[in-house]
């Protein structure tokens, strides 16, 4: 799996280790989506109604800052894309991410991290923010997942 990148984004630390397990197990680089302005605790609590995460997801339009650039995206074939689910979807800094590239003729593989729903509308939404790639429908997996499931998954999207 030459020329792989995974990317993520973790706002509490669970779905970096999926992510790191996943780039250990196919020998891909990795990069952390940062944001500009971390999430704290109060702004990722989805039972207030006004909190940052909360105010985010509810205008599909909003695009949360990055902080910082991949090195050079052109480099990559295919880009593992990991992050926590949010109201059943990828959280808008993904979008943001996905936005920022020329993906064009790349190979874009979602995968999640979840407290209990599955992908949901993802990648629905995430499509308009990489035109021309190819976005293949990802999977809901536990933080905890072992390499060997990992890999055998990566290489099964890659080949597919």
């Amino acid at each position: 799996m030459s020329r792989t990148l995974v990317a993520y984004f973790s706002a509490s630390g669970t779905t970096e280790r999926l992510a790191k397990r996943l780039a250990a197990a196919i020998g891909a680089d990795l990069y952390e989506i940062e944001p500009e302005i971390p999430y704290t605790a109060k702004d990722l609590d989805w039972m207030d109604k006004k909190s940052r995460s909360s105010v985010e997801m509810r205008d599909k339009s909003f695009r949360p800052a990055v902080a910082g650039d991949v090195w050079d995206m052109g480099e990559y074939d295919t880009i593992f894309v990991a992050f926590p689910i949010w109201w059943y979807v990828a959280p808008t800094i993904v979008n943001t991410f996905l936005e920022q590239h020329d993906l064009r003729g790349k190979k874009i593989i979602t995968l999640a991290t979840s407290g209990g729903s599955g992908m949901g509308n993802t990648n629905k939404e995430l499509a308009p923010s990489c035109p021309g790639a190819e976005l293949k429908e990802g999977k809901v997996f536990s933080a905890d997942t072992g390499e060997d499931v990992l890999r055998r998954w990566a290489e099964g999207m890659v080949l597919a």
